[in-house]
């Protein structure tokens, strides 16, 4: 009788490649979509849903700071695996030591106003973002300065007519028109006008593990 041999089995063992976590971006800002989406990663928006009401005496560049954070919270808090980004700016204009925040005009008649008060001044730009994956948080402040030229009224009014720009905070859009109503820019990364400094955001993605 022949004998018959055991079936050997072989078993191959595969180490899981360990995928890279999800990326969201805590904002609704089709603005701020629009810049990461420049990164070619994967990512979703979500509404943080955050408070945005102003504190007493809190400057502008510390309120762009505690929202860029409290938004990348809120949402980190739901979805702890994921690399959460939060921005926030704020705009303000200082005239004779006042200190004027400029928020959304959301219609004609402020923005021109808003314009109108801008017109031979130089506007502060104080862009924030925060970048959360799990305990380890990345915060960083980006300031732009942008020097307005004189602008008379039919030069507004035609701005307006062009490019209306309610939802911008100082009524204006740099990567459109806005830029014909400038004498010059100061920045250390042009994306930060728009609303969420890029290279910062690289920076940080490199360091918590991501692709950027």
């Amino acid at each position: 009788m022949i004998g018959i041999a055991p079936l050997r089995r072989k078993f191959l063992f595969y180490r899981p490649m360990t995928p890279h976590p999800p990326l969201l971006l805590a904002s609704t800002s089709p603005h701020r979509k629009m810049l990461l989406e420049r990164l070619q990663l994967p990512f979703e928006c979500l509404s943080p849903g955050v408070d945005e009401t102003d504190l007493p005496a809190e400057v502008p560049a510390e309120r762009a700071a505690r929202l860029a954070l409290a938004k990348a919270r809120a949402v980190a808090a739901v979805h702890p695996h994921a690399i959460v980004i939060g921005s926030d700016q704020v705009a303000s204009l200082e005239i004779q030591g006042h200190i004027q925040v400029l928020h959304k005009p959301g219609n004609r008649d402020n923005c021109r106003r808003q314009l109108a008060a801008l017109s031979g001044h130089c506007a502060r730009f104080d862009t924030a973002v925060a970048v959360i994956r799990g305990s380890e948080e990345y915060a960083h402040g980006d300031v732009t300065r942008v020097q307005f030229r004189t602008l008379d009224a039919a030069t507004i009014e035609n701005y307006l007519d062009r490019e209306p720009s309610f939802d911008c905070a100082g009524g204006f859009k740099c990567e459109g028109l806005g830029v014909t109503l400038f004498e010059w820019i100061e920045s250390r990364d042009p994306t930060a006008l728009v609303g969420l400094p890029l290279i910062a955001v690289c920076a940080a993605l490199r360091r918590l593990g991501a692709r950027a």
